[in-house]
Protein backbone atom coordinates (compact mmCIF):
# COMPACT_ATOMS: atom_id res chain seq x y z
CA UNK A 1 0.00 0.00 0.00
CA UNK A 2 1.65 3.28 -0.98
CA UNK A 3 1.24 6.39 1.17
CA UNK A 4 0.22 9.79 -0.46
CA UNK A 5 2.89 11.68 -1.42
CA UNK A 6 3.82 15.23 0.35
CA UNK A 7 1.76 18.59 -0.65
CA UNK A 8 4.98 20.31 -0.65
CA UNK A 9 8.42 19.20 -1.76
CA UNK A 10 11.85 18.85 -0.94
CA UNK A 11 12.88 22.05 0.57
CA UNK A 12 16.27 24.25 1.69
CA UNK A 13 15.15 25.58 5.47
CA UNK A 14 14.89 29.13 5.90
CA UNK A 15 16.82 29.59 8.61
CA UNK A 16 19.89 26.86 8.87
CA UNK A 17 19.98 26.00 5.15
CA UNK A 18 19.59 22.28 5.58
CA UNK A 19 18.20 20.37 3.04
CA UNK A 20 15.04 18.68 3.91
CA UNK A 21 13.61 15.62 2.45
CA UNK A 22 9.47 15.79 2.34
CA UNK A 23 9.71 11.81 1.84
CA UNK A 24 6.96 10.15 3.92
CA UNK A 25 9.70 7.18 3.95
CA UNK A 26 11.83 9.43 6.02
CA UNK A 27 9.57 11.38 8.00
CA UNK A 28 6.66 9.37 8.09
CA UNK A 29 4.28 12.76 7.89
CA UNK A 30 2.63 13.66 4.90
CA UNK A 31 2.93 17.36 4.89
CA UNK A 32 6.36 18.51 5.94
CA UNK A 33 6.81 22.14 6.45
CA UNK A 34 9.39 22.12 9.35
CA UNK A 35 13.29 21.49 9.64
CA UNK A 36 14.23 17.91 10.96
CA UNK A 37 17.59 19.54 12.66
CA UNK A 38 16.49 22.88 13.97
CA UNK A 39 12.86 22.50 13.69
CA UNK A 40 11.99 25.98 12.18
CA UNK A 41 9.18 26.06 10.07
CA UNK A 42 7.58 28.24 7.07
CA UNK A 43 4.06 29.94 7.30
CA UNK A 44 2.20 27.68 4.91
CA UNK A 45 -0.91 26.48 5.86
CA UNK A 46 -3.85 28.81 6.86
CA UNK A 47 -6.90 26.06 8.05
CA UNK A 48 -5.78 22.85 8.17
CA UNK A 49 -2.59 21.01 7.74
CA UNK A 50 -1.23 20.96 4.02
CA UNK A 51 -3.70 23.64 3.29
CA UNK A 52 -0.85 25.47 1.86
CA UNK A 53 -3.20 28.58 1.83
CA UNK A 54 -1.20 31.24 4.10
CA UNK A 55 -0.47 34.17 2.09
CA UNK A 56 1.95 35.13 4.88
CA UNK A 57 5.41 32.92 4.09
CA UNK A 58 7.16 33.71 7.20
CA UNK A 59 9.68 31.81 9.24
CA UNK A 60 8.30 30.31 11.95
CA UNK A 61 10.11 29.36 15.48
CA UNK A 62 9.64 26.32 17.05
CA UNK A 63 8.87 27.65 20.84
CA UNK A 64 6.98 25.05 22.63
CA UNK A 65 5.86 21.19 22.73
CA UNK A 66 1.94 20.62 23.49
CA UNK A 67 0.05 17.36 23.03
CA UNK A 68 -2.71 16.85 20.47
CA UNK A 69 -5.99 16.64 21.84
CA UNK A 70 -7.44 13.13 21.21
CA UNK A 71 -10.34 10.90 22.11
CA UNK A 72 -8.01 7.73 22.15
CA UNK A 73 -9.29 5.94 25.23
CA UNK A 74 -5.89 3.80 24.91
CA UNK A 75 -3.78 7.05 24.72
CA UNK A 76 -1.37 7.14 28.05
CA UNK A 77 -2.50 9.27 30.88
CA UNK A 78 -5.28 11.08 28.79
CA UNK A 79 -2.48 12.90 26.81
CA UNK A 80 -1.83 12.53 22.74
CA UNK A 81 0.78 12.50 20.57
CA UNK A 82 4.07 14.96 21.10
CA UNK A 83 3.59 18.23 19.15
CA UNK A 84 5.41 20.79 18.01
CA UNK A 85 4.95 24.96 19.03
CA UNK A 86 5.32 27.54 16.11
CA UNK A 87 5.25 31.35 16.64
CA UNK A 88 4.82 32.85 13.20
CA UNK A 89 8.29 35.92 13.03
CA UNK A 90 6.18 37.96 11.15
CA UNK A 91 2.20 37.76 12.04
CA UNK A 92 2.46 36.40 15.55
CA UNK A 93 0.18 33.24 15.36
CA UNK A 94 0.87 30.04 16.68
CA UNK A 95 0.63 26.29 14.58
CA UNK A 96 1.05 22.71 15.81
CA UNK A 97 2.93 20.53 13.72
CA UNK A 98 3.25 16.76 14.02
CA UNK A 99 6.79 15.64 15.20
CA UNK A 100 8.45 14.16 12.43
CA UNK A 101 10.27 10.51 12.68
CA UNK A 102 13.45 11.76 11.74
CA UNK A 103 13.33 15.56 13.93
CA UNK A 104 16.27 15.40 16.20
CA UNK A 105 15.15 14.48 19.73
CA UNK A 106 18.20 16.90 21.18
CA UNK A 107 16.56 20.16 19.31
CA UNK A 108 13.15 18.90 20.58
CA UNK A 109 14.18 18.74 24.12
CA UNK A 110 16.24 21.95 23.66
CA UNK A 111 12.59 23.32 22.19
CA UNK A 112 11.15 22.15 25.65
CA UNK A 113 13.81 23.25 27.77
CA UNK A 114 13.58 26.85 26.11
CA UNK A 115 9.81 26.86 26.75
CA UNK A 116 9.86 26.79 30.30
CA UNK A 117 10.19 29.56 30.97
CA UNK A 118 7.59 31.10 28.31
CA UNK A 119 3.63 31.72 28.46
CA UNK A 120 2.16 28.34 30.05
CA UNK A 121 -0.87 28.83 27.54
CA UNK A 122 -1.19 30.15 24.26
CA UNK A 123 -3.62 31.88 21.39
CA UNK A 124 -6.25 32.69 24.02
CA UNK A 125 -5.52 29.21 26.12
CA UNK A 126 -6.31 26.93 22.73
CA UNK A 127 -2.68 25.64 22.74
CA UNK A 128 -1.08 24.68 26.07
CA UNK A 129 3.05 24.25 26.24
CA UNK A 130 4.31 21.50 28.01
CA UNK A 131 5.03 22.33 31.61
CA UNK A 132 8.51 21.32 33.95
CA UNK A 133 5.73 18.89 35.32
CA UNK A 134 5.32 16.65 32.47
CA UNK A 135 8.73 16.54 31.35
CA UNK A 136 7.85 12.43 31.72
CA UNK A 137 5.64 12.61 29.39
CA UNK A 138 8.23 14.25 27.34
CA UNK A 139 10.88 11.85 27.69
CA UNK A 140 8.50 8.93 27.56
CA UNK A 141 7.10 9.48 23.85
CA UNK A 142 10.54 10.76 22.33
CA UNK A 143 12.43 7.75 23.73
CA UNK A 144 9.90 5.24 24.59
CA UNK A 145 8.18 4.31 27.90
CA UNK A 146 11.09 2.37 30.51
CA UNK A 147 12.99 5.56 30.09
CA UNK A 148 12.96 7.41 33.72
CA UNK A 149 14.51 10.67 34.02
CA UNK A 150 17.11 11.25 36.87
CA UNK A 151 16.52 14.19 38.93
Amino acid sequence: MSRPSSTFGDFRCAHCGAFVTSAHFFSGVNNRNHCPYCLWSVHLDLFAAGDRLSACKAPMKPVGLTTKRTRNKYAPDGGGELMLVHECTDCRSFSINRIAADDLADAILEVYHESLDCRQSLDGDEIAILQEEEQQKVYSQLFGRGVHIRA
